[in-house]
């Protein structure tokens, strides 16, 4: 039997290093705070850009507000940059603020509980260790791990081999051998185009149309990069981008129900008659053009972006198939009406467990005060956090990719806001000298309250597309989205009042009160 041991306790630690761990590790240093260190599973920082290499793998958010506001870069060779092009940003951004000597790798953690009597949370990792802290930041991401079982039965059958998206093998030589693609979503988009020149026959098994629009994918020129260097230009744009999409937001959110159908109904119909016109021009066979038209509005499943996509299926290596799979074969696949077909690969592009589904938070994983235990409150509650970080129960506690949390246009923006929100909150009880810092269950109440009311009409939406979505979970929430615009998620997480949180200063920390710079 394995013992548990012990490492030195910590003031601040931060359970992460992809996006989230960054913006939080850079904000705590310009907080003027350095007692934290960084947790990371893996042996490098980037979270998911460092898991996924495969073949096409790009952001489809422009890369002028995919970065932080504080470590903005200029020299982006095109507009979307490459996947490891974004990796490579991670790292200069982590080396430039120094988080690497803050950081312990190759650390996974399995559970977290809290200690009342130490006041201090007990971080169990993987290999047997405990890791005790005060405050603890979880900057797990959004696409927590990749789908083993997609509800498909026989992999364990197909004796051919199996590449996903996040565990790529390059090594592996796909030419002419015959590929299957399961899965129409953001990773089949980017990877069917990119190998279909290079395999002998490819096979993309859909079940579900999806939205993809042309990527305008242009190399920045050296004249633009040289203007994004003067300071403030790139902050303006951004701004300009962030108050031309706050109507929309506005709208989204704060328009009565009645007046919003009528007008959701004719935005759907009006996209779906370009859309359809647009698959009919780029797509040679009128049926192919046709099984690929979405019959839902293109705000109910993720948008891609890619100009090869629909035209991949204009080769003559290349097949759509709509009919159900019924299970993976010892050589392939065998769909509902009986036909196997026999594959060299099969590129699992099923998607990945989420963090807004309940049944990703497994019972007595996370546990708090008087047994609060995070799993079985998800279960029977639906998820929830005050301002999408922080939790009644969970004191000294906030997550950065939490419920209803992203409202921003860049995964950047949202994490910024969530970590300022944390370090806010840290800042205030460290200069208070309290123990414990936890938000209140009266505050938790009504802003879940005030989130589900905002929410109605995107729930309304969503639940009326009839299409499976991750923007809707199992329990029939809509908690991906924050209903709210970034310019007001912003301001609310650095201005959130105190009264929404207890600071516990009867039972104080001697020697811990300190003076810290207020955040940018």
């Amino acid at each position: 039997m394995s013992t548990m041991t012990s490492q030195p306790d910590h003031e601040i630690v931060v359970i992460g290093a992809g996006p989230g761990g960054i913006a939080a590790g850079a904000l705590l240093k310009r907080a003027g705070i350095e007692e934290f260190t960084i947790l990371e599973r893996a042996g490098e920082v980037g979270g998911s850009w460092r898991d996924n290499s495969y073949p096409g793998i790009s952001v489809d958010v422009p890369a002028l507000v995919y970065q932080y506001s504080f470590a903005r870069k200029a020299d982006w060779p095109t507009a979307f940059p490459t996947g490891a092009e974004v990796q490579a940003y991670h790292q200069d951004v982590a080396r430039r603020y120094g988080l690497y000597r803050h950081l312990q790798f190759h650390t996974e953690i399995v559970r977290e509980v809290w200690d009342e009597t130490h006041r201090r949370w007990a971080l169990h990792t993987a290999d047997n260790e405990i890791i005790t802290a005060r405050f603890v930041i979880s900057a797990v991401g959004a696409f927590l791990r990749p789908k083993v079982d997609s509800g498909i039965k026989g992999l364990d059958d197909f004796t051919g081999r199996v590449q996903s998206p996040a565990t790529w093998d390059h090594a592996f030589d796909m030419a002419g051998k015959r590929v299957a693609v399961v899965g129409t979503g953001a990773s089949s988009v980017q990877i069917t185009p990119m190998i279909a020149p290079e395999v002998g026959h490819l096979d993309v098994y859909q079940r579900t149309p999806v939205w993809c629009v042309p990527k305008p994918n242009y190399r920045v020129p050296r004249w633009l990069q040289a203007a994004l260097r003067v300071p403030g230009v790139a902050a303006a744009q951004s701004g300009m981008i962030l108050l031309g999409l706050e109507p929309i937001a506005r709208l989204a959110t704060y328009l009565p129900l009645t007046v919003a159908k009528p007008l959701m109904a004719a935005f759907d119909a009006f996209t779906k008659r370009v859309y359809r016109a647009y698959l009919r021009r780029v797509i040679d066979d009128p049926e192919t053009a046709a099984a690929l038209t979405p019959g839902y509005g293109p705000m109910a499943k993720r948008l891609t972006l890619s100009t090869g996509y629909p035209a991949v299926f204009n080769r003559d290596n290349v097949r759509l198939l709509t009919d159900d799979i019924e299970r993976f074969t010892e050589h392939g696949i065998r769909t509902s009406d009986g036909t196997e077909h026999e594959y060299d690969v099969i590129v699992l592009a099923t998607g990945y467990e989420m963090h807004t589904e309940p049944e990703s938070y497994t019972e007595g994983t996370i546990v708090g005060r008087d047994g609060f235990d995070l799993g079985q409150f998800f279960h029977a509650n639906g998820v929830q956090a005050y301002e999408g970080v922080a939790i009644a129960g969970l004191p000294n506690r906030w997550m950065l990719v939490g419920p209803y949390s992203l409202s921003d246009i860049g995964w950047h923006g949202m994490v910024e806001t969530t970590a300022s929100h944390a370090i806010r909150a840290i800042t205030e009880a460290r200069r208070r000298q309290a123990s414990t810092v936890e938000v209140s269950e009266q505050a938790h109440a009504a802003y879940h309250a005030e989130i589900r009311r905002r929410g109605q009409v995107l729930r309304h939406y969503i639940e009326t597309q009839g299409v499976p979505t991750y923007y809707r979970n199992s329990h029939g929430d809509t908690p991906y989205f924050r209903p709210a615009g970034a310019l007001e998620t912003r301001w609310r997480g650095r201005h959130y009042p105190f009264t929404d949180y207890h600071f516990d200063a009867e039972h104080q920390v001697p020697g811990r009160r300190v003076d810290t710079p207020g955040l940018p």
